[in-house]
């Protein structure tokens, strides 16, 4: 990890979010900061019981989340923990990729770089082909199931 990468927060979307099932094995004591956040250019896909997020450009597409930041002291558990939960390799193959993108801090507006867990190629080749799409963007709202 170079310098720049180092201790960069964390998008979440879905389970790892604040309230969520695995927020509260692999994140709860490890935050120093939450804040909502939302990821441009992006659409959320359903998932056996967990979403995707898939890079997309369709104007308006986005995926709300929060920006979580981890304390120092507690950062390489929780990026090896994450990695590990979201089955991310490091050749790409993943169930899930990690990218570094801007996300949109809502409280102010103000884009910050952070760690997106991105569906792999396989998932989201295959969400391409058949969409799961989430309408609303809101793992915590998926009315439009």
């Amino acid at each position: 990890m170079s310098g720049s990468e180092e201790g960069l927060p964390f998008f979440v979307y879905g389970t790892l979010r604040s309230g969520g099932r695995n927020h509260a094995v692999h994140l709860a004591g490890r935050c120093a900061d939450i804040r909502p956040a939302v990821l441009d250019g992006a659409a959320l896909h359903e998932g056996p019981g967990f979403p995707y997020a898939v890079l997309d450009a369709t104007p308006g597409r986005r995926i709300v989340g929060e920006l979580i930041t981890i304390r120092p002291s507690a950062y390489d558990g929780a990026l090896a923990a994450l990695d590990h939960l979201e089955e991310c390799r490091a050749d790409g193959t993943g169930l899930y990729v990690r990218r570094r993108l801007a996300v949109r801090v809502v409280a102010g507006g103000e884009p910050r770089d952070a760690w997106v867990y991105l569906a792999g190629p396989a998932a989201e080749a295959r969400l391409r082909e058949r969409p799961a799409l989430i309408g609303s963007g809101d793992w915590t709202d998926r009315t439009d199931r």
